[in-house]
């Protein structure tokens, strides 16, 4: 049987208070970002998830390790700065945020693209048209 994991996680964030949904299933972690605004009371975060948990967007899945269990601490120290300086700075949630905001930018620029494209044809119509009209009346 695989297990689930759920994870919220709510700080400060300057000027609103902020949570990070984390889930991993099947060994595949994604994210999901919530501003609150005010401080959130214990009764509000649990009436929020659930209310609105199924309507929550998250990023696409990344790879998660599997946790461990303690060990020294100098040791887990070493391995936290190998691991920094070869894959960067960030937690697995805020690279699977980053991913989902790259996802969403992309979809935009393509919307506006396709936009831009649309406009661009009704303003071509529209020259033709006129143009039309004019030898029309001759």
């Amino acid at each position: 049987m695989e297990k689930a994991f759920l994870q919220l996680t709510v700080y400060f964030e300057e000027p609103f208070w902020v949570g990070v949904f984390e889930r991993v299933s099947g060994g595949k972690l994604s994210a999901c970002k919530v501003t609150f605004g005010a401080e959130p009371k214990d009764y509000e975060v649990w009436a929020f998830v659930l209310k609105h948990y199924y309507e929550l967007k998250f990023s696409p899945a990344v790879r998660a390790d599997a946790r461990r269990a303690p060990g020294n601490p100098k040791r887990r120290q070493r391995e936290a700065k190998r691991q920094v300086q070869t894959s960067g700075v960030g937690t697995k949630s805020q690279q699977a945020l980053q991913l989902q905001r790259e996802a969403t930018k992309t979809e935009r620029k393509r919307i506006s693209r396709e936009e831009q494209e649309a406009q661009k044809r009704r303003q071509f119509d529209l020259k033709r048209q006129k143009r039309r009209e004019k030898h029309k009346g001759h």
